[in-house]
């Protein structure tokens, strides 16, 4: 199903003007960050949620909302930092070290850093030339993809905790 939508994701590119191609990446980055569109954002996902909710685990093996939303500042911040072209962090490579469990005081942080680094790409796609994003666009589309997922397992912990508001998007 992924590589369908990242299919017509790149049929949609192909198809548009070079001015296209950044109202593309922004709106669709935007709709996994604030923009309520097809699903939950983001930033809807984690609001409200204390840091006791925010650890909670289900006993199945399924990741905490703290640990998904410090997998996708993670990534999305190591990403953010190689378009910029940046120095990276090490990184080991064991993505399950992307999962780790923030403690009470991190939860607040994380909510604030996890928008920092989503209006972080969007400030650095709208500001990119065109040549950059043409090489890059296929990564920022996995990005935008990897955002949604991890964000509809976000409601869907939330759901199994009994903490999510149906009236925010997801029944």
């Amino acid at each position: 199903m992924r590589n369908l939508y990242i299919g017509l994701f790149f049929m949609a590119l192909s198809l548009a003007s070079a001015q296209d191609t950044k109202s593309i990446l922004l709106k669709q980055l935007k709709s996994t960050h604030t923009d309520k569109d097809w699903f939950v954002p983001v930033n809807v996902a984690v609001e409200g949620l204390t840091a006791d909710q925010a650890n909670w685990k289900d006993g199945s093996g399924n990741h905490s909302v703290a640990q998904l939303t410090y997998h996708l500042i993670f990534w999305n911040e190591r990403e953010l930092k190689k378009f910029k072209g940046e120095m990276l962090d090490t990184f080991s490579g064991n993505n399950e070290e992307t999962f780790d469990k923030a403690t009470k005081q991190d939860w607040l942080n994380m909510v604030k850093k996890i928008d920092e680094v989503m209006k972080g790409w969007e400030q650095a796609i709208a500001s990119a030339e065109e040549k950059k994003l043409k090489d890059v666009y296929g990564t920022i589309a996995n990005i935008s993809t990897h955002n949604a997922y991890h964000t509809g397992q976000i409601v869907f912990v939330r759901k199994l905790q009994g903490v999510w508001n149906a009236e925010k998007g997801v029944k």
